[in-house]
């Protein structure tokens, strides 16, 4: 059994789905906001007997954890406790006691994930990202990640070129593209006492990079930045056109490199290419989406993923 913990409305989730389903491998779409309210967990144990570790959906079907052979933690949904559940203090105790029992469980599961979720959450960190970059011999921005503003004001200046800003997360609740840092926005620079903000050089590009690793398989895309409305951000250019990029070696073996460093099986990297051909590490996604570089270029990374999860804990595929 394959697992996806994500939702049906996950378009990811379902292009996998489907491509483990064309090889006839069995596999669910674990939505964990259908507990408690629609999903029983029930973990036993006795001496000398293996552990019961099973989940017993509203439908009446039984996943057992012992028999998961692979686990995409794609982007798990909370629980989905009841509007009736109004007392914090209860609400919060029933989220610590769900979360200990479920994770104990994907603990004692011999699976292989991708990716490991404490490895997963850990990786988002941009600051180890950057620290890490450096270490591995990336090509990174100039950097400063502070919430002095009198260091924001002094960064600018010593930068001597555009300055961006950007936040750690891209959370739906507080989401911000990448921005230059403006003369508006230093009328307002002591604001950064509340919070930590990441300061970067600009990068001039001619070309803006998605890598996206799965196993060890790479797909690389390019996009030109010239033809980008908004430059400063890729995100926001959903039309730019992505093609495949002949990603340099020297490169593809850092990525690697630092998909190791991290414990991941699947990553999604941002890169710039400057004018001089430097390849400037931005940052890498653990949870990246890829439906739209493989739309774009028809690299099949959804296969690939399928693929992976098959082979679970066996030898994965060699780089592509």
């Amino acid at each position: 059994m394959i697992l996806i913990m994500s939702s049906p409305d996950d378009i990811h989730a379902t292009a996998v789905q489907s491509a483990l389903n064309a090889r006839g491998a069995e596999n669910h779409i674990l939505n964990l906001s259908e507990f408690p309210m629609s999903m029983d967990i029930g973990l036993s144990f006795a001496t000398g007997a293996p552990g019961n570790l099973a989940l017993r959906l509203k439908s009446g079907k039984r996943i057992d954890f012992a028999a998961v052979t692979s686990v995409w933690w794609r982007r798990p949904q909370g629980f989905g406790f009841p509007p009736s559940l109004t007392d914090p203090v209860n609400r919060a105790f029933a989220q610590q006691e769900s979360d200990f029992a479920f994770k104990g469980m994907y603990l004692s599961a011999d699976a292989c994930w991708v990716n490991d979720m404490t490895r997963d959450a850990l990786a988002s960190h941009k600051v180890w990202q950057l620290q890490t970059a450096t270490r591995i011999g990336f090509d990174i921005p100039r950097t400063l990640i502070t919430n002095n503003p009198d260091d924001a004001r002094r960064f600018r200046g010593e930068t001597g070129a555009k300055v961006i800003y950007k936040a750690f997360l891209a959370s739906p609740m507080a989401w911000r593209e990448t921005r230059i840092l403006s003369d508006a926005d230093m009328a307002q620079i002591d604001s950064v006492r509340l919070a930590p903000v990441i300061f970067q050089s600009y990068v001039p590009a001619v070309r803006d990079l998605r890598v996206t690793v799965v196993g060890r398989r790479i797909f690389a895309a390019g996009a030109d930045t010239s033809k980008a409305d908004y430059a400063t951000d890729v995100r926001m250019n959903p039309g730019i056109g992505w093609t495949p990029y002949d990603l340099p070696k020297a490169t593809a073996d850092r990525v690697l490199a630092m998909m190791d460093a991290f414990g991941l099986e699947y990553g999604a990297f941002d890169f710039r290419v400057t004018p001089e051909g430097k390849h400037v590490f931005l940052e890498i996604n653990p949870a990246g989406q890829f439906l739209f570089i493989q739309n774009a270029t028809g690299m099949k990374i959804a296969d690939a993923m399928a693929d992976r999860l098959i082979d679970g804990k066996g030898t994965a595929a060699i780089a592509a």
